[in-house]
């Protein structure tokens, strides 16, 4: 953030889409980045890994989510920690609206 004791309005954030159906607002600190995700219904996330910790809250709809072989249906509320380094996939089963926390700060969402 340029001046971390300014408040961050999310409709001035461009929005743009990372992956088919999935349209994200970037915020980024020194070190997590926030993604802030509207999610079209029946859009796929495919299996992907990465080196930083995710935390997903689900803000709206209904996400279902596979990590390490396991898929999870999460519902409004529900928040799920994916490691670093392990694979993952996705796919919203309705219309989404998504809050990602990583660490350390998503260098390529820039």
């Amino acid at each position: 953030m340029d001046d971390p004791n300014t408040p961050v309005n999310l409709t001035e954030i461009e929005e743009r889409e990372i992956v088919a159906g999935f349209f994200g607002k970037m915020i980024h600190s020194d070190s997590m980045t926030m993604a802030y995700w509207s999610v079209v219904k029946d859009a796929v996330l495919p299996e992907h890994q990465h080196p930083h910790e995710q935390v997903l809250n689900l803000l709206d709809g209904e996400f279902e989510i596979r990590v390490g072989g396991k898929t999870h249906h999460l519902k409004p509320g529900s928040v799920f920690v994916i490691p670093g380094n392990v694979a993952h996939s996705g796919r919203a089963l309705t219309q989404c609206r998504i809050l990602d926390v990583f660490q350390p700060t998503r260098d390529d969402y820039r």
